[in-house]
């Protein structure tokens, strides 16, 4: 478990400081006075000022953060380099960037593991009730050692039906010796030990290739990952929706123990598909995300002057009050799912 929390620490630190770099490079490009990029949350340990802007290092380490001259501020100075006093659209663009490169680190991060490959294997994913397998104690998420074809395992059970075996299993980070035996005659829509299987892994791909097959799955999570979201929204509406399938900070920390026993590989799909899922969270025109900024933009935009900056402080505070609220309900229920 302090695996799992090491390890989402330093996930988190990057994705957030990969999302805050997007907001300091595209202020820097539109001229802005950046004040501050830190790494973690204050309070400061370090800092040293190059240029203008001052590079610290702080005590949480948590992401990091980036201080926009005129972001934060009550009135607008009128000066050219004050946030608030860009264009629209300018502005836009650097709320927007913060998305961007959380997709592009997903991107990457997927490329990446196309371009190492995944060792094949056979995974069990389901167990009937009543069959040699539940009988012998497999599991769903077994890994089958010595088999990277379903087809070879099925056919090495059909070879040896009425007989006793020994199947070599991977579980989380124990290998087991489990021996059972193959029916006969098993149920129609069963096969002899009573198991559905997958193939897992992913063949080693060219530099090319795996940019462009990385970048089509992650359009393809991206678009799951909405429809989730749309889904969960709409059963809100119905009074049927629960945070059954929502997973909060001590499940990911559980899940990325999980990944780590199984390997680097699998940690870095765990960030990419974390990374991917940030983006889409923080488009939702929700207070407090970069989304509901954009939204009060795009009001600026069509009422032609700026929202009161308290109305956005106090929306934005209820936002986060809300989303804080949520993510306590979702801590709760981790911890009587997971312990």
């Amino acid at each position: 478990m302090i695996t799992g929390i090491i390890a989402v620490i330093i996930f988190l630190s990057i994705l957030i400081l990969v999302h805050e770099l997007g907001h300091f490079l595209t202020a820097k490009k539109f001229g802005l006075l950046v004040e501050e990029f830190g790494l973690g949350l204050p309070p400061r340990i370090w800092g040293k000022k190059i240029g203008e802007t001052i590079y610290s290092v702080n005590a949480l380490p948590f992401g990091g953060f980036v201080k926009i001259y005129g972001e934060e501020a009550d009135a607008v100075s009128g000066g050219l380099r004050d946030f608030r006093n860009l264009f629209v659209w300018k502005r836009s663009v650097i709320i927007f960037a913060g998305v961007v490169m959380n997709f592009l680190l997903g991107w990457l991060v997927i490329s990446l593991v196309f371009s190492i490959g995944i060792p094949q294997a056979v995974m069990i994913t389901d167990v009937r009730s009543d069959s040699p397998a539940a009988t012998a104690g497999l599991a769903p998420n077994d890994k089958v050692v010595g088999f990277q074809k379903a087809d070879e395992f099925v056919k090495y059970i059909d070879q040896n039906r009425g007989k006793e075996i020994t199947l070599k299993i991977e579980r989380l980070d124990k290998t087991l010796d489990i021996k059972t035996t193959p029916r006969v005659n098993p149920p129609a829509g069963e096969g002899a030990l009573g198991i559905g299987l997958v193939e897992a892994g992913l063949p080693k791909q060219g530099i090319l290739k795996s940019f462009i097959e990385g970048f089509k799955t992650s359009i393809g999570i991206i678009q799951a990952i909405f429809l989730a979201l749309f889904n969960l929204i709409s059963q809100v509406f119905v009074g049927k929706a629960g945070l059954e399938q929502v997973t909060g900070p001590v499940g990911i920390v559980k899940i990325t123990a999980q990944a780590g026993s199984l390997g680097f590989i699998y940690l870095l799909q765990l960030l990419a598909l974390i990374s991917l899922n940030l983006a889409v969270i923080n488009i939702f025109p929700f207070p407090a995300l970069d989304g509901g900024r954009l939204l009060f933009l795009l009001i600026e935009k069509i009422k032609g002057s700026p929202l009161p900056v308290k109305f956005e402080r106090y929306v934005n505070t209820a936002g986060m009050a809300l989303l804080l609220l949520l993510m306590a309900a979702i801590t709760i229920k981790d911890i009587g799912r997971f312990f």
